[in-house]
């Protein structure tokens, strides 16, 4: 299933909702799942739907199976009913053009981005240092400064050195520690693309100093436009693209070609980081970049009013326009 987090406008301002994509539509999953409550004769079915499914994406994780199960029953018996709203009035689906999409964890309960990718290592950092191929190393990001699909980036003004990397976000959705690498289908809620939007000058000058990064990379990550369940997917083998198109309406593809393997498993990267912490439904953990998934390898950089469209086939497609501040 491909789920989102979504905001419609309401008298008293934009409320947020969780989605599931059926055929192009978006099926509001606390308002179906009260609309099947109610077919089956429950006695306060909107109350209820909102305890099993809420409508915030965090919530719905920490619910687990429950929430997931709710979904599938929406996506039984929702896209056949006869009514427009469920029980209390609100909406059942919507056309994902008329509502805001926003990243599907709108704010992460924690983000930690990795390297995973050795062809992206070797080609940005030369020698690959023998503790990379030890352990799954990665940096703390800034959980709050989250955008989604179509939102507009702006380029914070100690930086002249734009670039996109293209990755992918694995969303936890149980709790654990000591997780085994074996076991992560059963912590991994789905996957997202992930931009994670680059200040190359400031990054350089940070980690020149051994430390960071931070503000080369605090100002914006870009997830979306769908949270992605794991079945759905077959990561390593799926294509993927990288496309910009600048001010005047003309695009580049900077980069195309297959996934490939992760030298550290999704498993491993479970494994490492819930040694001694804890994870939460929520925390976002990045790949780390596709292999010529960034300008840095390319030798290419935006500019002032560039649209940045990354896709991976199966997780869909990402578009940000990247502006001056």
């Amino acid at each position: 299933m491909r789920l989102a987090s979504f905001a419609v406008e309401t008298p008293v301002g934009p409320v947020r909702r969780v989605g599931v994509d059926h055929e192009g539509e978006l099926l509001d999953v606390t308002a179906g799942y009260a609309y099947v409550l109610a077919m089956d004769g429950e006695a306060s079915p909107v109350d209820l739907a909102e305890s099993i499914a809420p409508a915030d994406m965090i919530s719905f994780l920490r619910r687990g199976q429950r929430a997931f199960d709710a979904v599938e029953e929406v996506l039984e018996w929702v896209p056949d009913a006869d009514a427009d709203t469920g029980p209390g009035g609100a909406r059942l689906r919507y056309d994902p053009a008329e509502v805001d999409l926003l990243a599907p964890v709108p704010r992460p309960n924690s983000l930690r981005d990795y390297m995973a990718f050795e062809e992206h290592v070797a080609n940005t950092m030369g020698d690959i240092p023998d503790v990379w191929y030890d352990r799954p190393v990665c940096y703390k990001g800034n959980a709050d400064q989250v955008v989604g699909d179509g939102d507009v980036v702006e380029w914070p003004p100690y930086s002249n050195l734009w670039d996109l990397e293209l990755e992918i976000g694995a969303v936890i959705g149980k709790r654990g520690s000591a997780i085994d690498a074996d076991e992560t289908e059963e912590y991994v809620a789905g996957y997202t693309l992930f931009n994670d939007f680059s200040a190359r000058d400031e990054q350089g000058e940070e980690m020149d100093a051994r430390l960071g990064p931070a503000r080369g990379k605090d100002f914006a990550n870009a997830f979306g436009p769908y949270l992605v369940t794991p079945d759905e997917l077959d990561l390593p083998n799926a294509d993927f693209s990288v496309e910009v198109t600048d001010d005047e309406g003309d695009t580049e593809t900077w980069s195309e070609g297959t996934v490939g393997e992760m030298e550290h498993s999704w498993g491993e990267i479970l494994e490492h980081t819930s040694e001694a912490e804890t994870l939460y439904p929520g925390d976002v953990l990045g790949s780390g970049t596709v292999g010529t998934g960034c300008g840095l390898e390319l030798g290419k950089f935006l500019n002032d009013g560039d649209t940045v469209a990354i896709s991976i086939e199966g997780l869909g497609t990402l578009t940000n326009t990247v502006v001056e501040s």
